[in-house]
C-alpha cells in the first residue's frame, strides 16, 4: 500500500469516526426527547488500489423496531380507549354518589318509604304529611341532579371528540406534510432520519385517538388507514370534520339517518371529493374517538334510561289505576264494556282472549296515540313481554277508533269492537262461530294532578314538570325519555299536604282513615313491576321484574360492576402498553452508559487513525529528507 493510500485510508476513517461522534452527541442530547429514535451510522467498506480498504459512509440508520412499533400503537389505541371509558364511569359513580352516604337515590328513596310509614301510622298528623311532600322532593331533586350530571357527560364526550378531531386533523397534515418532504425517501442522511422520527410522533398521536394501519413504500412515504379500511393519509390528508350540536340533554340522541339525529357525528372529507360518515360505517373501532361516541350514545344513554325508567315506574305505580271492564250478560257473543272516559295519551286498553284454534291465549295491549306519524307501534311499547301491542290514533274520536281496531282485529282474531255510547268501547267474541273467547278486559287510566280527591286511592305524587305522566309517544320520543330530568312533586300536594290521606271530599275521608297511605306505601316497597331491557337490566324476552328499590340496587349495582370493569381493563392495558414501551425503549431508546462506552471506543479509533495519519507525515518528511 503506497503512502498516499494510507493517508486517504485513515482520513477515510476520522471522518467517519466525526460523524459517529456527531450523531453520539445527538444521541446524548435526546435522550430525553420523546419519540427519539436512537441513530447510528452506516458505514461500508471500500477498496483502495490493490490492497487494503477504506470507509465509506452510507447513511444514517434508525435503531426501531417496526413490529415492536406496530404492537405499541395497536396497544395505545386500546389503552386510551379503556382510560377514557375507565374515567368516565369512575366520573359517573360520583353523579351517583358513595352507597354508604346520604345524597344518592337509594338513601332519598329509602328516606320517601320511611316519611310514608310513618304517615300510614299518624295518617292526620300534619307534620307526618308534610315530611312525605319534604321526602318525594329530595327524591325528585335527586333524580334531577343525577340527570344531570349524566348529561354533563355526555356533554363533555361531545366536546372530547370536537378536541380529538382537531387534534386528529393536524396530525394527518403533518404527516401529509413530511410525506412529501420525503419525496426523495430513499436517502438516509440524519435531516431524513429526524423527518422519519417527527412522522412517527404524528402517527402516534393519531394512534391514540382512533385504530390505525400503517403502510410504508419503498419511498419512505407512510400511507395510513383505519382498520377498517378507510384512508387517512398519503401524500395528501383526509380532513374530519364534526358537527358538535351544543347542548346535550336527555332528549339530544345520534341516529345513523342525519334528519333524525340531534348530535354531532364525525364525516371524512377525501382530498380529491366525496366524503363518508364514519360514525354509521363503524369505522372508529378503537382510541379515543371511539370511547367518547360509546360513552355518548350507549353508556350514558343507557344510565340516563335507568333513572328514567325509576321516575317513570315510581310515577305510574302511584298514579295509574286499573279499572275491571263490565262483562256482559251470558250471549252469544259474550264480551266487555270498557270505559275510555279517563283514557290520555300512551294509556292502555287490556283484552286477554283465547283463540280456540290454536289455544294460545293472547294478551292484547291497545295504546292510546294521539299523534298518527308514530304508527304502527312495536311490541316493546309496553314492558311486559307477553303483550301483544297495537298503538290507535284516538285524535279522531270513538268512531275512528272503532273503525281502526276492527279493521286490525277483526279479520285475524275474530274480535268484534263498537261504540254503544258516549266513550264506552264494546269488545265482543264472534259469538257462535266460537273462534274466539274473550276473557279478560280493563282499562289503566293515569290520575291527573289535580283529580286528589275524585276518590281513588291513586294520586299524581308525582308529574312531568306539572304535566301528569302517561307514558306518551309522540314524533319527539316517548315520554319517559328524560323524565329523571323532569321529575318534580305535585305543586296540589306541596299547596296542601293532607291531600296524601284525603282521597274524597264526598263522601268526605274519615279522620285518621290510613288507607291512601297504605296503597303508597305499599307501591313503594312491595309492587312487583316490569322495567325495560332498555335499561340494560333483563331483556326483552326476559325482563327484569321487583320492586322499586330491587330495581334502584339493580341497576346500581351494575354501574359499579362496570366501573370496576373498565378499571382493571384500564389498568391491564397499561401494564400491557408500559412493557411494550419499555421494549421500545431498549431497542430504539437511547441507552447513556452504551453511548459513552460507544465515546470510548470512537476516541480510541480516532486517536488510531490520527496516528496513522501522524506516521505517514513522518515518513514523507524522512523521504523528502532523504532526496
Amino acid at each position: 500500500m503506497s503512502l498516499g493510500q494510507a493517508l486517504a485510508t485513515a482520513m477515510s476513517g476520522l471522518r467517519a469516526n466525526q460523524a459517529a461522534l456527531a450523531l453520539v452527541s445527538s444521541n446524548v442530547a435526546n435522550a430525553e426527547t420523546p419519540g427519539y429514535v436512537r441513530k447510528s451510522l452506516n458505514q461500508i467498506a471500500t477498496t483502495t488500489a490493490d490492497y487494503g480498504s477504506s470507509v465509506r459512509i452510507n447513511g444514517v440508520n434508525r435503531e426501531l423496531d417496526q413490529f415492536v412499533q406496530t404492537q405499541l400503537r395497536t396497544e395505545m389505541s386500546g389503552a386510551a380507549y379503556a382510560d377514557v371509558r375507565s374515567q368516565f364511569l369512575a366520573n359517573l359513580q360520583s353523579v351517583y354518589g358513595n352507597p354508604d352516604s346520604t345524597g344518592t337515590l337509594e338513601s332519598a328513596l329509602n328516606g320517601l318509604t320511611t316519611a310514608v310509614q310513618a304517615l300510614s301510622t299518624s295518617p292526620d298528623s300534619q307534620s307526618a304529611r308534610i315530611a312525605v311532600v319534604n321526602a318525594a322532593q329530595a327524591l325528585a331533586q335527586q333524580l334531577n341532579a343525577t340527570s344531570q350530571g349524566i348529561q354533563s357527560l355526555r356533554s363533555s364526550a361531545e366536546s372530547g371528540i370536537g378536541n380529538a378531531v382537531t387534534t386528529a386533523n393536524n396530525a394527518m397534515a403533518q404527516i401529509a406534510s413530511i410525506n412529501n418532504q420525503l419525496i426523495n425517501g430513499k436517502q438516509t442522511d440524519a435531516s431524513i432520519a429526524s423527518l422519519l422520527d417527527q412522522r412517527d410522533q404524528y402517527i402516534t398521536q393519531l394512534s391514540q385517538l382512533m385504530d390505525i394501519r400503517v403502510v410504508t413504500n419503498d419511498n419512505n412515504q407512510a400511507s395510513v388507514f383505519t382498520n377498517s379500511g378507510v384512508q387517512l393519509v398519503g401524500v395528501e390528508a383526509a380532513q374530519l370534520s364534526f358537527n358538535a350540536q351544543g347542548t346535550v340533554t336527555p332528549n339530544t340522541l345520534w341516529n345513523a339517518d342525519p334528519t333524525k339525529s340531534n348530535l354531532g357525528s364525525i364525516t371524512i372529507n377525501f382530498p380529491h371529493g366525496g366524503s363518508m360518515d364514519l360514525v354509521s360505517t363503524g369505522s372508529i373501532r378503537s382510541g379515543t374517538i371511539a370511547a367518547y361516541l360509546e360513552l355518548r350514545d350507549n353508556t350514558l344513554v343507557q344510565a340516563q334510561a335507568q333513572i328514567d325508567q325509576l321516575a317513570a315506574s315510581m310515577s305510574s305505580a302511584l298514579s295509574d289505576k286499573t279499572t275491571t271492564g263490565t262483562q256482559l250478560p251470558p250471549g252469544p257473543p259474550d264480551g266487555y264494556d270498557l270505559d275510555l272516559s279517563g283514557l290520555q295519551t300512551g294509556n292502555v286498553v287490556h283484552v286477554t282472549y283465547k283463540d280456540n284454534i290454536t289455544g294460545v291465549t293472547h294478551n292484547l295491549s291497545i295504546v292510546r296515540v294521539d299523534d298518527p306519524s308514530v304508527l304502527p307501534l312495536a311490541n316493546s311499547a309496553t314492558v311486559d313481554p307477553n303483550d301483544e301491542v297495537l298503538g290507535i290514533d284516538f285524535s279522531g274520536g270513538m268512531a275512528s277508533v272503532v273503525s281502526q281496531l276492527n279493521a286490525a282485529l277483526g279479520p285475524s282474531t275474530g274480535l268484534q269492537f263498537s261504540n254503544p255510547a258516549g266513550s264506552t268501547l264494546r269488545v265482543l267474541d264472534d259469538g257462535a262461530v266460537n273462534r274466539v273467547d274473550i276473557n279478560a278486559g280493563s282499562v289503566t287510566t293515569t290520575m291527573l294532578p289535580a283529580g286528589l280527591t275524585n276518590g281513588a286511592v291513586q294520586l299524581s305524587l308525582f308529574t312531568d314538570g306539572g304535566s301528569a305522566y302517561t307514558g306518551a309517544i309522540t314524533a319527539s320520543g316517548s315520554q319517559q325519555t328524560g323524565l329523571a330530568a323532569r321529575i318534580s312533586v305535585n305543586n296540589a300536594l306541596i299547596a296542601d299536604p293532607s291531600r296524601l290521606t284525603i282521597y274524597s271530599t264526598s263522601p268526605a275521608t274519615a279522620a285518621g282513615d290510613s288507607t291512601r297511605a297504605n296503597f303508597i306505601l305499599t307501591q313503594l316497597t312491595s309492587a312487583s313491576l316490569y322495567y325495560g331491557p332498555q335499561t340494560g337490566i333483563g331483556t326483552s324476552a326476559s325482563p327484569y321484574k321487583g320492586t322499586l328499590l330491587n330495581y334502584t340496587q339493580q341497576f346500581l349495582s351494575a354501574q359499579g360492576n362496570a366501573a370496576d370493569a373498565a378499571k382493571q381493563l384500564a389498568d391491564g392495558q397499561d401494564v400491557v402498553l408500559n412493557t411494550l414501551q419499555n421494549k421500545m425503549n431498549a431497542t430504539s431508546g437511547v441507552n447513556i452508559d452504551d453511548e459513552m462506552a460507544h465515546l470510548l471506543s470512537l476516541q480510541n479509533a480516532y486517536s488510531a487513525n490520527a496516528r496513522v495519519m501522524a506516521a505517514v507525515k513522518d515518513m514523507y518528511t524522512a523521504l523528502l529528507q532523504s532526496v
